[in-house]
């Protein structure tokens, strides 16, 4: 009797000691995620102060005829950032049923911050030299680094209800500072070979995965800026009317996509306009913005960018509201940017705020930007240890999509 006790104490020991083994664990592990996250900024950081130091020294891009500009993107070379956005000449704002929405290439100096080339390079019914554009908007216009001397530019052209709409590439030369004025349809390869990047090929492509949603006839866009992973370009492929994500990969002749993975679960929230980036131990994280319910943002993982976790709300965003996400890693501190419900003055977007973290889990507010005249869609972009940035403004239209801005976030 008294050998049994022994053992079971002895054993109650070992449990004791496992546990609080674990216990000990834990608690180091919630420590240097704290120490991780609260190494990046000082005690006293002001994040809303951050902010406003940023905003006083943006610029305005986009010329006085532009009356409504919104979605840039751009990339930085030869000192000079191309931004490419989507524009008319109208009324403020951007609709893709309105068939004088147009994309343009502004070339900007890094040094002066000066516009030294505006190029209308996409507009509906517009003649190249191969091909001439259908009536219709132009939309969502993305860039990338072709080539030593050559620029990528992507671009989406819709008719809503009467067409399918098409993505399009067009290339242009930064040595000749022009376009080659030849375009070509975007392909997506799928199971039984490539086919148009067009929204009906898109969703076929989904629904064998469990998409439920109804199919569109336009919104298929590369939401985020292109990102380079493994020398491959990567990009989330996304139809915002649909509600479709998908993570996937640009052939290296840069003219088909492959999706690598879908991430649009649940169907019952209609998850949208994500960001993807690679975490430090391999696997990958989406930042996705939410439509209806609550409309706070929601995030999915993936151990290897093939197969997603359905979306869920994670503690970091709180009273979030449905406008695109931000999700970049530069050097070693992932930046997350997010629009918060909150309004200055009952305008709409106007608090924009960015986390960082060191391993996108543990997470620290360094920028908070409140502006009546809106903070959205921003992007990003690390250049020789500078970050600089575009982002969507405007002064008296209620979506407040009147202007391109750009800037030195630090």
């Amino acid at each position: 009797m008294f050998r049994l006790q022994r053992h079971v104490y002895r054993g109650f020991l070992f449990v004791a000691w496992c546990g609080g083994l674990m216990l000990f664990c834990l608690a180091v592990n919630a420590a240097d995620h704290l120490e991780a996250s609260n190494s990046l900024l000082p005690e006293n950081h002001d994040p809303k102060a951050a902010g406003d130091r940023v905003l006083r020294e943006t610029v305005t891009i986009t010329g006085a005829k532009v009356k409504g500009a919104h979605d840039s993107d751009f990339i930085i070379a030869g000192g000079k950032a191309y931004v490419v956005f989507m524009a008319n000449d109208r009324q403020a704002g951007e609709d893709p049923t309105w068939p004088f929405v147009y994309c343009a290439l502004n070339v900007v100096d890094l040094a002066t911050r000066q516009v030294e080339q505006s190029i209308t390079f996409a507009a509906g019914e517009h003649e190249y030299s191969n091909a001439a554009l259908p009536p219709g908007a132009c939309f969502v216009p993305r860039i990338l680094q072709h080539s030593a001397t050559t620029l990528r530019c992507f671009f989406a052209s819709e008719q809503p209800g009467i067409r399918q709409s098409q993505v399009w590439r067009i290339d242009y030369d930064v040595t000749k500072r022009d376009f080659a004025w030849r375009i070509d349809p975007v392909e997506l390869e799928t199971s039984t070979g490539a086919v148009p990047l067009q929204p009906q090929s898109f969703h076929d492509e989904a629904t064998a995965h469990g998409l439920t949603r109804a199919p569109s006839d336009y919104g298929v866009y590369m939401i985020d800026s292109f990102k380079n992973f493994d020398g491959a370009w990567h990009a989330v492929l996304n139809n915002f009317p649909s509600g479709q994500l998908a993570w996937a990969r640009l052939d290296e002749n840069h003219e088909r996509f492959t999706v690598l993975g879908n991430f649009f679960l649940p169907n019952d929230k209609k998850t949208t306009e994500s960001a993807v980036e690679r975490l430090p131990n391999g696997s990958w994280l989406a930042v996705s913005r939410q439509e209806d319910g609550d409309r706070n943002c929601l995030f999915s993982e993936s151990p290897d960018g093939t197969r997603w976790k359905p979306h869920a709300a994670r503690s970091v965003i709180t009273n979030g509201t449905n406008s695109k996400t931000i999700l970049h890693r530069f050097g070693d501190v992932y930046y997350l940017g997010w629009q918060e419900a909150t309004q200055i003055d009952g305008v709409g977007r106007s608090v924009f705020n960015v986390d960082v973290s060191r391993d996108g889990r543990s997470w620290r507010r360094k920028y908070r930007f409140e502006t009546p005249r809106s903070f959205q869609y921003p992007v990003f972009r690390e250049h020789l240890g500078t970050i600089y940035f575009t982002v969507t403004q405007g002064d008296t239209d209620p979506s407040r999509k009147e202007r391109i801005m750009f800037g030195v976030l630090e």
